[in-house]
């Protein structure tokens, strides 16, 4: 089974150009993507309590249908399965997507109960890096996380940074955290922390309570 491995850190909007210029990100340029996200889950929430996040994902014309479960997560360092594929919108194709047959077929029972929950909608620029021979994706990603279906729930900011861990040891995550946070020679530090809070976690508070989440660090 596919697993994603990830460090996530939030960002504060003030550190953001010194991040943007730091060396290791302006040795070359980032690719840029816009992403629409809608999250599905039954009416009962029956996705977010056995804690499965499904995904439809608008890029650049195609959607993506993505599942990912629940894993493990620590100091912003989360491992988890994760499976994404190409897809029709509104087609929930789980027995073609996913090859953990018990989740497959779980996830194919509720297929016809799955209604959109929450978006997030972000602009992502992203920049592959060697780092002491590991491969590691650096994704920024910076836009909001909204409920349609609540008025009364205002939209909150998505400013963080996942440094995805492509090949390699899980160590080189760490070790390029500590890098961009250090910033650039003779500057000052940047505030980057760890964050557990995954975008699919912080779209369910929205959606639950209408912007409690708010009063949490960005991330």
């Amino acid at each position: 089974m596919p697993q994603e491995t990830e460090l996530k850190l939030s960002v504060r909007a003030q550190d953001l150009p010194r991040l943007l210029t730091h060396p290791l990100l302006a040795a070359q340029a980032p690719r840029s993507a816009l992403l629409g996200n809608s999250y599905f889950d039954t009416p009962a929430l029956v996705l977010m309590r056995q804690r499965i996040a499904v995904r439809e994902r608008h890029q650049a014309g195609q959607t993506l249908l993505t599942v990912k479960t629940a894993g493990h997560s620590s100091a912003g360092l989360s491992r988890r399965h994760e499976w994404e594929a190409p897809t029709t919108p509104g087609r929930f194709d789980f027995a073609a997507l996913v090859d953990d047959p018990a989740l497959a077929q779980q996830l194919g029972a509720l297929a016809n109960e799955l209604v959109p929950v929450f978006q997030t909608d972000f602009r992502r620029r992203s920049w592959l890096l060697d780092v002491q021979g590991a491969v590691v994706e650096v994704a920024l990603d910076q836009g909001w996380i909204k409920v349609p279906t609540r008025t009364d729930a205002p939209a909150e900011p998505i400013l963080e940074l996942e440094l995805e861990l492509k090949q390699g040891p899980e160590s080189a995550l760490l070790v390029l955290a500590r890098q961009l946070s250090e910033g650039a020679t003779g500057s000052a530090p940047l505030s980057l922390v760890p964050s557990d809070r995954s975008k699919a976690e912080r779209g369910y508070d929205l959606f639950l309570n209408g912007g409690a989440a708010a009063q949490q660090p960005v991330g």
